[in-house]
């Protein structure tokens, strides 16, 4: 008998122990939603792993915080190498000595996928939630998550079949962000609960959740909005930050100071809600800020080294999400040398100019919104316990 049939003939109705590893935010975030859904169907629920404050308020044990995986870029990840190999090992061997019924990793692939591949030889069901983005760039990472992965959660719909051709199982559950917003948010209520006017527009600034981002990030924004107050006075300003990171956030806004900035803590739904423009870094808040319907200007700035191996890698024209989902580019991407202030600010003073070009954008968006809603929490758990049956 295997460990994962020991746990699971000794363990009580309704009981399901699980080892989970999330990575920064995003991956916090979607990972609480997962362990809500979880709960449903198992009361008597146990995890332990990698995980964030959201996960921690779901009752998860976070042995170590989601945010020490927050490194993009290969410079970056050469410079804490070391560090997450051995927490990684640590993780795993803990893992091994104790065998939880299922791994589940969310995003982080990286971290997860080298994690569950040493899992899944060793007998534990393995389940990685958000697809990593082969169709985009490193289409070859495909043979690790054969090896790696029992069953992959989709984010979008498309990627299943495109697993299936490659043998790998895999279910569509929606995009767990699309229940979670509404269609039209409450933009007057959101600035009522900011404090903000509800005469003058709102920019968000959205630098990143990673600390390389805000680094690189950060001062091309303000730097990007100060440009802009020059020629709409009016306007207002709002930065939500990850609370972790706000300190240093706090320290790049004091030496590129932007007059009447609201540095937030935490609050990017909030700040997206309220806001009729957003300027923001690639990654999974560009797909959150088209779920709230604005129009926005994808920044991109990183280690030359890395910006150089990833370019090499690209497999499509488009890096922000709401331009992949949608197929061309809806919204301006301004990535590396062209990420300068100045085309930022004229990017983001002609969406606020064009009012009509933001209806049609309102709507496009309003389309992928709809395609993306599913009851994600309850789809993944019933692929969850179809492959707990199988193993």
């Amino acid at each position: 008998m295997t460990p994962q049939a020991t746990l699971q003939a000794t363990a009580p109705q309704g009981a399901l122990s699980f080892g989970m590893v999330a990575g920064e935010a995003s991956g916090d975030l979607l990972a609480s939603l997962l362990i809500e859904g979880l709960r449903t169907r198992w009361p008597h629920l146990q995890g332990w792993g990698i995980g964030g404050p959201r996960m921690v308020a779901q009752g998860f044990d976070a042995r170590w915080p989601s945010d020490r995986l927050a490194v993009r870029g290969y410079a970056e990840v050469l410079r804490h190498y070391r560090g997450i190999v051995a927490i990684r090992d640590q993780l795993c061997e803990r893992l091994l000595a104790q065998p939880p019924q299922v791994f589940i990793g969310v995003d982080a692939p990286d971290f997860n996928l080298d994690l569950e591949a040493a899992l899944k030889a060793h007998g534990v069901p393995t389940i990685h939630m958000v697809c990593p983005s082969i169709w985009a760039w490193r289409a070859n990472r495909i043979h690790k998550i054969r090896r790696s992965v029992d069953h992959m959660l989709c984010i979008f719909p498309f990627e299943v079949e495109m697993l299936a051709r490659e043998g790998v199982g895999a279910t569509y559950v929606g995009h767990p962000l699309a229940p979670v917003i509404p269609m039209r948010p409450d933009r007057a209520r959101a600035r009522e609960r900011l404090q903000l006017s509800g005469d003058a527009p709102v920019v968000a600034l959205l630098p990143g959740s990673r600390r390389s981002e805000i680094e690189h990030m950060t001062p091309r924004l303000l730097a990007a909005a100060r440009l802009m107050q020059k020629e709409r006075p009016e306007l207002q300003w709002v930065l939500p930050a990850v609370p972790s990171l706000l300190p240093q956030l706090r320290a790049l806004c004091e030496r590129s100071p932007l007059p009447g900035l609201r540095v937030l803590q935490g609050q990017s739904h909030e700040a997206l809600a309220a806001c009729d423009l957003t300027l923001i870094a690639s990654g999974t808040a560009t797909l959150e800020a088209a779920l709230f319907k604005r129009p926005m200007v994808i920044g991109y700035h990183m280690n030359a080294l890395s910006w150089l191996i990833m370019r090499r890698q690209r497999l499509q024209p488009w890096v922000g999400l709401p331009n992949i989902l949608c197929g061309e580019f809806v919204v301006p991407e301004l990535l590396q040398n062209a990420c300068t202030p100045e085309r930022l600010a004229r990017e983001g003073l002609a969406w606020l100019d064009d009012p009509l070009r933001v209806q049609s954008l309102t709507h496009r968006f309003e389309a992928l919104h709809l395609q993306l809603t599913r009851d994600t929490a309850q789809e993944s758990v019933r692929a969850i316990e179809k492959t707990l049956q199988r193993a």
